[in-house]
């Protein structure tokens, strides 16, 4: 271990290696990397970069390549940015954000076969000030343009001097719970490899029994946390099963309720570590202040003490602004490249943070400077209005927006509520308070709460209301004096999907939407936009709004002069309106045209590809699939669970969707009823399975089309195979290998995106439905609806019905569900009121499984560690 820290002069180089060469520096799955090869990889690493002083971005990861590469840029003397190494959409963006902006000469990522080093050019184009060594984004936030210029000095001091307070040595080995390019994170690599001690890299959750078995193996001895954290060891046996070699817990990133405090710091008594509350921003390095362990019992609700070699001052009597001072404080904040050749700007920090010093000489945190309103001459403190809501059982979030006093909750039924308590507790009129229910509260990507966010979501929220009441030109598409077209579309999906978080930059898919949210937010869309192009889920909201400004606008005018009102549908909604028509008149005995549950079929496999074969990362793919099956499973098992218990109607392996797997019927019976959500169910199963491995994935993302004309000759063969032939008797027209066909067949229509390949996939359509069915208007109406999907982007639907096609649209799983036992009692005595009250009761549990479903998200949320 160092016994002192040598400070670097201006343009000189960081060695953060502390350990005696033969001791443990890192321990991974693979093994342990002892100082003397971790020296050895990054001296290799820093030859790799050269001798000139470049911008390095590391895609950061507990891993060893990037820490490699992030020790090697220090002691090569270059600028180091670190973004987040996750493959989610949201890093992607805004790692796409920092390349642009700020133009780095290296990126270290991530790649298909392993790490790359991606060198932009030989040397540089910036001008790098001879004391910059880090920049880093702002509170944990990957997506903010402005960064914190550090220096040399700036890390290597806030890592010895957390070092020193928590006494950090070569015995001392911290497991990573923290990303790594979060200045917390990156504070525990620093502080432990300079004082000799090791980190066990992992990226395992704490809710992981294989990160606490990892834990005990390595003998690890302290991990660090944020409140979410914490909160996620609430819901584990923590408590019970403490690591018998942990020494230490530390807590930052945001305030930790001064009743966890204390209750973890009588846990760790009763079991032997300590719990260090530390406080700190990004602009300090990391951390600039924490409080002795053995005070966290009495004083839970303190920040504590100065780090060693800082100082703090209150500019006020007795509670103000808090201001440090140290030499772990930033050079100063760089809005683009054209900062990085300045130096220091600032000698003190502005926290914005207002505190007090109490009795106990020990600091405290009470408000935010910006965290106040005046409404009605009151001056109200949003913190002190979010305490007294959680005391009155209600978790709410308050921000200031336009001088006025805004709050969030989880529950509709809370509205009220919210609004009264805050009148009593500040006399302020309730009417005054605006309260909205949000599916749930914002995080940045520290997981601190997203006042940001909060605050767009009510400004969407005030145009959505003076949209609602605007003339009826408004609704009719007119634009003008409108919020700019990306602005509405954002608040479109803001509002409908319910992510106060949405950028220009997110797509429908990005989002998460999925097959429920799909039709209303499609058809609110079209009302915007028009003709929406096939591909509209994978764009971004600033393509979307971009391809509508470049249309000419004198066909809408003339379109709506000369016809009547109508409204462009997408064809997917339409065809999935008119078939779950036509399935239950046909049941019903009202009509007799069958095939619109094998229309519907290819339907699902088209917005298959297109909403969860989206171009996104692999993990968002498996993770959209299994979300599309748990919301087919869940309220199939639910519906038909319940009618088996009551009527006896239905064995255990209908109710599991598993009929075609273990049925031996020779013909139609009852347990074929829900063949079609079978067939779904498991396609969306095995689809996920053939993602699980990766060269599908790259080869489907590169070759869309050709994948899926392979995956339909492959099912086609399963086709004649089971059906002996190419008329396929029942029950094989309903068995999952005698219709994965016509799933394929939507995926290839989806992927089709030229005319050849058009062209193609209809060919196809026309060579493989006639004679499947040896019935020529059932096979006529599948061939018609699929000619139309693959051609025809949207069809008119009168304007009249437009809300009553996307309801039946929306609706139509339910509708399948339940008419079963709707229209038989009723068609003997007419088959169209068997068919009105099929829709009616489709319909109805279609809306009460919606409400009860958001109402459970909230609960859960509202329960879910913040």
């Amino acid at each position: 271990m160092r016994e002192t820290a040598t400070f670097p002069t201006p343009g000189g180089t960081l060695d953060l290696l502390g350990g005696d060469p033969a001791t443990p520096a890192l321990v991974t799955a693979d093994g342990i990397v002892d100082y003397a090869e971790l020296r050895e990889r990054v001296r290799s690493r820093a030859a790799q970069l050269g001798p000139e002083r470049r911008l390095v971005m590391i895609h950061a990861a507990n891993a060893i390549e990037p820490l490699v590469t992030y020790l090697a840029a220090l002691e090569g003397g270059h600028v180091v940015l670190l973004v987040s190494g996750d493959d989610d959409a949201a890093a992607t963006r805004h790692r796409d954000q920092f390349l642009e902006r700020h133009d780095p000469d290296v990126v270290f990522r991530a790649g298909d076969h392993g790490w790359l080093l991606d060198e932009r050019r030989d040397g540089t184009r910036h001008e790098l000030h001879p004391d910059l060594a880090m920049l880093a984004s702002t509170s944990g936030s990957t997506g903010s343009p402005k960064l914190v210029r550090l220096s040399h000095a700036n890390l290597l001091s806030n890592a010895a001097s957390i070092a020193d307070y928590l006494r950090i040595g070569p015995d001392d080995r911290a497991a990573t719970t923290l990303p790594m390019h979060y200045c917390y994170g990156l504070s525990v690599v620093n502080s432990h490899l300079l004082s000799g001690g090791s980190l066990l890299l992992t990226e395992r959750s704490v809710i992981e029994p294989a990160f606490w078995a990892d834990f005990r193996d390595a003998g690890a001895t302290s991990f660090a946390g944020v409140p979410y954290t914490f909160d996620l060891l609430d819901g584990t046996d923590f408590a019970a099963r403490t690591p018998p070699t942990l020494r230490y817990v530390t807590q930052a990133g945001g305030r930790l309720g001064a009743d966890r405090v204390e209750r973890y710091a009588r846990l760790g008594r009763e079991r032997g570590f300590d719990v260090v509350v530390m406080y700190g921003q990004t602009e300090a390095t990391a951390r600039m202040a924490y409080l002795p362990p053995d005070l966290a019992e009495t004083h839970p609700g303190s920040i504590g003490i100065p780090i060693p070699g800082g100082a703090f001052r209150i500019d006020g009597d007795p509670v103000g602004e808090l201001v440090y001072e140290g030499p772990n404080v930033m050079l100063g904040y760089a809005e683009g490249p054209e900062d990085f050749a300045d130096g220091a700007t600032i000698d003190e920090l502005r926290t914005g943070d207002l505190a007090r010093l109490t009795d106990s000489g020990l600091y405290e945190i009470v408000g935010r400077v910006s965290r106040f309103v005046k409404v009605f001459g009151l001056r109200i403190d949003l913190d002190r209005i979010e305490g007294f809501l959680l005391e009155g059982g209600i978790e709410g979030r308050a921000i200031s927006h336009d001088e006025r006093l805004t709050v969030f909750v989880l529950h509709d039924r809370d509205v009220a509520a919210t609004a009264q308590l805050i009148a009593d507790r500040t006399g302020l009129p309730a009417h005054v308070v605006r309260v909205h229910p949000i599916a749930e509260f914002p995080r940045t990507s520290s997981g601190k709460p997203d006042q940001a966010a909060l605050a767009r979501h009510v400004e969407l929220l005030e145009r959505r209301e003076a949209e609602r009441q605007a003339v009826s030109a408004a609704t009719d598409g007119a634009t003008d004096g409108a919020a700019p077209m990306h602005d509405r579309i954002r608040d479109l999906y803001a509002e409908l999907l319910g992510r106060p978080d949405t950028t220009l930059d997110d797509s429908f898919v990005a989002l998460d939407g999925d097959s429920l949210s799909y039709v209303e937010v499609s058809l609110q869309l079209g009302r915007l936009l028009g003709t929406l192009p096939a591909d509209w889920p994978g764009r971004s909201i600033r393509e979307l709004a971009g391809e509508q400004q470049s249309r000419p606008p004198a066909a809408a005018t003339l379109r709506r002069r000369w016809v009547p009102r109508v409204r462009q549908v997408e064809t997917s909604v339409v065809l999935r309106t008119l078939a779950i028509v036509l399935i239950v008149a046909t049941h019903a005995d009202l009509i007799a045209l069958k095939g619109g549950a094998h229309l519907l079929l290819a339907v699902a496999g088209f917005n298959l590809a297109r909403f969860r074969l989206a171009d996104v990362p692999r993990r968002a793919r498996l993770g959209g699939l299994l979300r599309s099956v748990t919301q087919l499973l869940v309220p199939a098992v639910l519906w038909i669970g319940g009618v088996a218990l009551i009527a006896g109607t239905y064995d255990p392996a209908t109710v599991l969707l598993m009929n075609n797997v273990v049925s031996d019927d020779t013909g139609w019976t009852e347990q074929w009823h829900f063949w079609f959500l079978e067939a779904i169910v498991w396609s969306i199963v095995g689809v996920a399975v053939l993602l699980l491995v990766p060269v599908f994935d790259r080869l489907e993302r590169r070759r869309g089309f050709a994948v899926a004309l392979a995956l339909v000759a492959a099912t086609l063969t399963l086709r004649y195979v089971v059906a002996g032939g190419i008329v396929a008797s029942s029950p094989t027209r309903y068995a999952i290998p005698g219709v994965l066909w016509l799933i394929a067949i939507g995926w290839l229509i989806a992927r089709a995106t030229t005319t050849t390949q058009r062209l193609l996939a209809t060919a196809i359509v026309l060579a493989t439905v006639p004679g499947f069915f040896d019935d020529p208007a059932r096979e006529a109406l599948i061939v018609v609806g699929l000619v139309l999907l693959t051609w025809v982007r949207s069809l008119p639907v009168p304007a009249v019905l437009a809300g009553l096609v996307g309801a039946i649209a929306s609706a139509s799983m339910f509708v399948y569900l339940t008419h079963w036992q709707v229209y038989p009692p009723i068609e003997e005595v007419s088959p169209a009121l068997a068919v009105v009250a099929s829709f009616a009761v489709g319909l109805l549990v279609w809306r009460g499984y919606g409400t009860l479903s958001r109402s459970l998200t909230r609960s859960i949320s509202a329960r879910r560690p913040r």
